[in-house]
């Protein structure tokens, strides 16, 4: 779990990087264009390429659409904020996906679970400061991907059992591939020979990170793999400070403890809940 979240923040100070230069719909495209051979690779070498099959065309056109949309919010929101700020913002996904639980899965939701997704709120709208002047477009912008991230893992955990990983991975990738590549004649710019190599280590670490993070969940429980995910926050800010000179002000400090906590304390009480309620588990 450690890994795969290290391989998601070194893809997002790379796109970060990018996106100095180049438009967010070009740096995807590349990630995508990379991605998707090794995601070929991977399901070949598990099983065979029937695992590409699908009977769902639609959902999978769908999260594609969604997950572009996330992509290109996102990378607009890492080059607009400081990297540590940026990941911050993102740590509330977890908390829009408990909330869409309940009208769009049907699924019941604790008071504990509510309040804590309250805090953690909170915790966000102390490191973005509405009204404030610290207050930056990019974090509305990190707070849609962080909506659109949500919405991709609602529809994954709706139809996750009926397709398989590779399925999902591949598809989702192979839209925003095409989209963005349409595109491409309005937003090109010339890669120099160094980003080049930015474009491929993109492709292959958010490859590696979506392996590393499936291993993690398929070998332990969820409640004790996702807490994990928020070692990311120490990855950002030792990126952010060794490339950008960026050191987060006590207020981002301040509010990733809530939102860390937040998330933490839901983690710990559908874990508890779980076990009582299967106690054989």
């Amino acid at each position: 779990m450690c890994a795969g979240v290290l391989f998601l923040c070194l893809g997002d100070a790379i796109a970060k990087w990018l996106g100095e230069v180049h438009s967010p719909l070009q740096i995807i495209f590349f990630r995508a264009l990379v991605s998707l051979p090794l995601i070929v690779l991977l399901a070949y070498t598990s099983g065979g390429l029937k695992k590409l099959r699908t009977k769902r065309p639609v959902v999978h056109l769908v999260r594609g659409l969604i997950y572009t949309a996330l992509m290109v919010s996102f990378v607009m929101g890492l080059t607009l904020l400081p990297l540590a700020e940026a990941t911050a913002i993102a740590f509330v996904a977890p908390l829009f996906v408990t909330l869409l639980s309940v009208p769009m899965l049907g699924e019941r939701i604790d008071r504990p679970v509510v309040i804590f997704s309250l805090i953690g709120f909170v915790g966000v709208l102390v490191v973005v400061r509405p009204g404030g002047d610290a207050f930056h477009l990019g974090a509305l912008i990190m707070l849609a991907a962080a909506l659109f991230y949500a919405l991709m893992m609602i529809t994954a955990r709706r139809y996750g059992s009926q397709e398989h990983l590779w399925a999902m991975v591949f598809y989702m990738m192979l839209v925003p591939c095409v989209i963005t590549g349409l595109c491409l004649p309005w937003v090109w710019q010339t890669p120099e020979p160094h980003h080049w190599l930015g474009f491929l280590a993109s492709g292959v670490l958010g490859v590696s990170a979506t392996a590393f993070l499936t291993l993690a969940f398929r070998y332990t429980a969820a409640a004790i793999a996702a807490p994990f995910d928020y070692t990311a926050m120490l990855w950002a800010v030792a990126l952010g400070w060794w490339f950008w000179d960026e050191t987060p002000d006590s207020w981002v400090w301040v509010g990733s403890v809530l939102i860390i906590s937040s998330g933490l304390a839901i983690a710990y009480h559908d874990r508890r809940t779980t076990l009582k309620r299967r106690p054989s588990a």
